[in-house]
């Protein structure tokens, strides 16, 4: 018997979805919209995140020595820097590697390996690449190094240190930029997503209200035979959940497409992420959040237009 009234009150609220045709198309218009622009804020929140990581891990000191200089004095100052509390890690790159990198690195350029061969020894230095734990920090560490050299000269030593490059204040203020454009772009899309969701609920709260409206005669039948209050306002909230639902579904299958088309931009421009990839490896997140976003603004209408409109 209650499976009956369960498929009773499907029934009626898919018949009274359809019977309001265009009005039911207008309100899955605007939830569709809604929810694609917060698909649209998800995606450009991971793309910026995404960049700003990126560009915090490229982010380091990079200490060049010069060819031939002890390797036991850049242990030693490896193991310095290390016990510096702002340091993460100090990697160290031999001399040799270092040779062997460049090679790599210019393996289609015949003319440099053999200008390298000629030359008979290995024009590279050692190298120790530091990472901090903040970004603030690189000034400081790059400072210490600076002042390691300096006194090494002032004690008449020649320094084994050739060069220091490091994440300074321009870089840093590129990627301050960036933190601010992507704070901008969430706070944005959040007061955009808001007004969307408020015209949404709206919408779906008239449409439902017309529904009520323009099914009063079978309401009133209901009560005189007896409904309860359940059964009557139930087919009104299934009606606004399939406005969700349906745009929901719409929403994913624009991503499809897009996402694919814009894939290989954002992998290009933004480096290391493909948007369409992210999809698709997130669809079931995507799905969650989309869909049921649009069955909870449904449901909220529909809810809000039965307690104010039907009054039982």
């Amino acid at each position: 018997m209650q499976w009956l009234t369960i498929k009773r009150i499907f029934r009626a609220g898919f018949l009274d979805f359809l019977r309001n045709g265009f009005v039911s198309i207008s309100s899955i218009l605007v939830m569709t919209v809604t929810l694609f622009i917060i698909g649209m804020t998800i995606f450009t929140g991971v793309i910026l995140n995404t960049a700003l990581q990126q560009l915090r891990d490229q982010a380091d000191v990079s200490v060049y020595f010069i060819p031939g200089a002890p390797e036991n004095q850049i242990l030693q100052l490896q193991q310095t820097l290390q016990a510096r509390p702002e340091v993460t890690s100090v990697t160290y790159t031999s001399q040799d590697d270092a040779l062997a990198q460049f090679r790599a690195l210019h393996q289609n350029d015949q003319l440099t390996l053999q200008a390298l061969d000629e030359l008979g020894v290995n024009p590279l230095g050692a190298v120790l690449t530091v990472k901090a734990k903040d970004i603030s920090q690189y000034a400081a560490i790059a400072q210490f190094l600076q002042q390691q050299q300096q006194q090494a000269l002032q004690a008449g030593q020649t320094s084994i240190i050739d060069k220091i490059n490091y994440f300074d204040a321009q870089h840093q203020e590129a990627l301050s930029r960036l933190q601010q454009i992507t704070t901008s772009a969430q706070k944005l899309g959040l007061v955009i997503i808001i007004i969307l969701v408020a015209t949404t609920v709206a919408i779906c709260f008239n449409t439902l209200r017309l529904a009520i409206y323009t099914s009063r005669e079978e309401i009133a039948v209901m009560r005189l035979v007896g409904a309860g209050q359940t059964y009557i306002r139930a087919p009104f909230m299934v009606e606004g959940v399939l406005y969700g639902l349906i745009g929901g579904i719409i929403t994913m299958l624009l991503f499809y497409p897009l996402t694919y088309w814009l894939g290989n931009a954002t992998q290009d421009f933004f480096g290391g992420i493909n948007v369409f990839t992210y999809y698709i490896t997130n669809f079931g997140i995507f799905f969650a959040i989309i869909v049921g976003t649009g069955v909870v603004l449904g449901a909220l209408a529909s809810f809000l237009a039965v307690r104010r409109y039907l009054k039982i």
